[in-house]
């Protein structure tokens, strides 16, 4: 009876849709594709001071920052077809929507797009890793006290897809870590970096 005991967990995970696609270390030395705005740009520090120059330094990977600033979900997703097919990475990660809260775009197209950009990514065999964003909430935002929109771990879930949650959250949640309300500073940026590092080691995408 025990034999059974594997195939039955895995139907039940299954059927609760908590299944995550399979995750192999990326090696030094890969391509990686980050896919963003202007949290991916750096904007609020200088050069060489946003999260994705920082992470590449302590992970050997190289990353291409694709970062724009301003850019909703709709225009990443319009972008990375091309990405792909000029770099074909081995890891991509997306860290898009705060536009699309910013401009009180409808939260199913927000959705729609994300989840198009995973499916995209994964119907060409690049693994694939969301960064949480924190919800447009002036009040909490005024209090310090920023939390993860939901529907990125709803997407997670659904798209059985790594999430890297409440990093943004809890960095700009902390006046002294902030250029401005929704961007890091120096600081902020190297406390980003360091936790999508802890996160990605967590989720065993390094080593």
């Amino acid at each position: 009876m025990k034999k059974f005991i594997p195939i039955l967990l895995l139907l039940l995970m299954i059927g609760c849709g908590k299944a995550i696609e399979k995750q192999e270390v990326v090696p030094p030395g890969a391509d990686v594709l980050i896919l963003g705005d202007s949290l991916s740009y750096g904007t609020g520090a200088s050069a060489g001071e946003d999260y994705p120059s920082l992470l590449a330094a302590t992970s050997g990977w190289h990353i291409r920052n694709e970062g724009i600033p301003g850019n909703t979900s709709a225009q990443g997703l319009e972008r990375l077809p091309a990405l792909l097919e000029d770099q074909q990475p081995q890891l991509l990660i997306v860290e898009l929507g705060g536009n699309d809260f910013l401009h009180n775009l409808p939260e199913a197209e927000t959705y729609r797009n994300l989840s198009n950009i995973v499916s995209l990514a994964k119907a060409q065999g690049v693994n694939t890793v969301l960064i949480a964003i924190p919800e447009f909430d002036k009040l909490r935002a005024a209090i310090s006290r920023l939390q993860d929109h939901p529907l990125y771990e709803k997407l997670a879930d659904e798209t059985h897809t790594a999430l890297i949650a409440d990093v943004f959250s809890e960095v700009l949640s902390e006046r002294e870590l902030k250029a401005d309300q929704i961007h890091p500073n120096a600081q902020g940026y190297r406390l980003v970096a360091q936790k999508i590092r802890e996160k990605l080691l967590e989720n065993g995408y390094l080593k």
